[in-house]
């Protein structure tokens, strides 16, 4: 359960929870102790209320009044240390009814912190302080003062590149091209030629098993039909998010963002029936007009030159198949910039997400140098 000041108190987002946080708390005590200073307010990165997917069981961990404050590189060291105390000892004890004070990391517990209730002393807060440089450095293993490559797009996780361009800026007071909204946007959304790249990944992973899932049915295997239908289903989605170019989140809410798509609507009820499907044949009834819709939103993207929009057989058995219809084989075409073209040139194995879904390789970042080298085109 979560622990609140006030035990009447009613579940307010995160989001809105923490930008009143900022505007009537955090706010007043900087421009009384830190006049003239430069900064950004934000609540991005890590958190399920900076997706907005938050409610009243999310805060029995990690959750409540908190911000993040960026500040130049030049002012860092000066003002790091003495604006965290100046905020333990002049933030309120409660805010809109909950405590502002966290307990300590559990070291047992990947670190979890909890809203502790205090009386006296000062406030254990969650208002962290960096640079932006430094945020990203330790949010996504990378430099900002480095071009990024087609290498780093690829070993970038979605789940982080989602966190880190969702959330709310609260007060963005760094310059333009130094803030944290012109560092946000560079994030926004792959490449065109990395989009492509990615596009074709999706349709080459579906035609690597939509014709396994009939194949392990026809032998009896309905529990491994069902499992390569499960996976059939999630990559679709994947396909979908990446066309309607939005970045997939965790698994927690991968379902809950994949209803926002504008794709949603059409997909869900065949995604759902095939999960559901007792045998291999209606399993395939089902996931054939997600396939098809799938082809429909890619000849509306306009990336290639039309592709049929109908499943055919795959080389004579009786399994229905779309990824034959050559929309892989189609976008890595249309690939110009030469570092894409250099890894489009071997089998598209697409990203980091599209490889693995394993949460230690997927949010540690000391990971990704050596992913990297999977997609280096250096000799």
């Amino acid at each position: 359960m979560h622990l609140l000041a006030d035990e009447g108190s009613v579940f307010i987002p995160g989001l809105t929870l923490c930008r009143d946080f900022y505007r009537e708390a955090v706010r007043p005590i900087l421009a009384d102790a830190f006049p003239g200073l430069a900064y950004s307010a934000a609540l991005i990165g890590s958190g399920s209320e900076v997706l907005g997917f938050d409610d009243e069981m999310s805060t029995d961990h990690h959750w409540g009044p908190r911000v993040q404050l960026f500040v130049s590189e030049a002012d860092y060291p000066r003002v790091a240390d003495a604006i965290h105390t100046a905020l333990a000892n002049r933030l309120p004890y409660t805010f809109q009814g909950y405590s502002t004070h966290f307990s300590q990391p559990d070291p047992n517990d990947n670190g979890v912190q909890h809203l502790t209730v205090l009386e006296s002393g000062p406030v254990n807060h969650r208002v962290s302080v960096s640079t932006i440089r430094g945020f990203v450095l330790d949010y996504l293993d990378f430099d900002l003062s480095s071009p990024v490559e087609a290498a780093d797009w690829l070993t970038f996780p979605q789940q982080k590149l989602r966190a880190l361009t969702s959330g709310a800026v609260y007060h963005d007071g760094l310059g333009i091209e130094d803030g944290l909204e012109e560092v946000r946007a560079r994030f926004a959304w792959y490449p065109p030629n990395v989009w492509l790249y990615l596009l074709a990944a999706g349709w080459a992973r579906i035609g690597q098993e939509e014709h396994l899932m009939g194949r392990a049915g026809l032998v009896g295997d309905e529990l491994g039909s069902a499992l390569i239908g499960s996976r059939l289903a999630r990559d679709v989605m994947r396909l979908a998010f990446t066309m309607e170019q939005q970045y997939a989140p965790y698994p927690k809410w991968f379902g809950t963002a994949f209803s926002k798509l504008q794709c949603a609507a059409e997909l869900t009820p065949h995604l759902l029936a095939a999960q559901t499907a007792p045998d291999w044949q209606t399993r395939e009834s089902h996931l054939v007009p997600a396939y098809e819709a799938l082809a429909r939103m890619h000849n509306r993207l306009g990336l290639t030159d039309p592709l049929p929009e109908t499943v055919r057989t795959f080389w004579g058995r009786p399994f229905r198949v779309i990824a034959m219809q050559g929309f892989a084989d189609a976008l890595l075409a249309q690939i110009t910039d030469p570092d894409t073209r250099r890894i489009a040139a071997r089998q598209p194995i697409g990203s980091i997400d599209t490889i693995s879904d394993n949460t230690d390789l997927l949010e540690g970042g000391n990971w990704r140098p050596v992913l990297r080298r999977l997609w280096s085109t250096q000799d």
